[in-house]
């Protein structure tokens, strides 16, 4: 039942999270590309990287229920695939279809590297 209330506290945090990042990036970004969304999903991509493979974060001092909230709950709730998803087929749709293009390989590609730095370099 812990770790249950641990991923739902982790979620909630993440979610809000995601919410507040997205108010602040669309104060200042007016394009088409979604920026908001972009950044959420490639600091996740690090954050993870570095709750799953840093030795500091695997230590015993984050046991399972923390690691849980972090990983699972926080995480999962503050980044986001289906709006990355939904996102990526609207651009297509405004006939902008060479932003989605761009929009679903950086997303790939800097998420990717992020997640491997956070692991391999950190």
């Amino acid at each position: 039942m812990i770790d249950l209330l641990a991923v739902g506290a982790g979620g909630f945090l993440g979610a809000a999270g995601r919410y507040m990042v997205g108010r602040v990036v669309t104060r200042f970004w007016r394009g088409d590309f979604p920026l908001g969304t972009f950044i959420v999903n490639v600091l996740g991509s690090f954050a993870l990287g570095l709750l799953a493979a840093h030795p500091y974060f695997a230590a015993s001092l984050f046991n399972g229920s923390v690691r849980m909230a972090l990983g699972l709950g926080f995480m999962g709730s503050f980044t986001t695939f289906s709006t990355f998803m939904y996102e990526s087929f609207t651009l297509a749709r405004r006939n902008r279809p060479w932003t989605g293009v761009f929009y679903v390989f950086s997303s790939v590609a800097v998420g990717l590297l992020l997640a491997w730095l956070a692991i391999y370099l950190l």
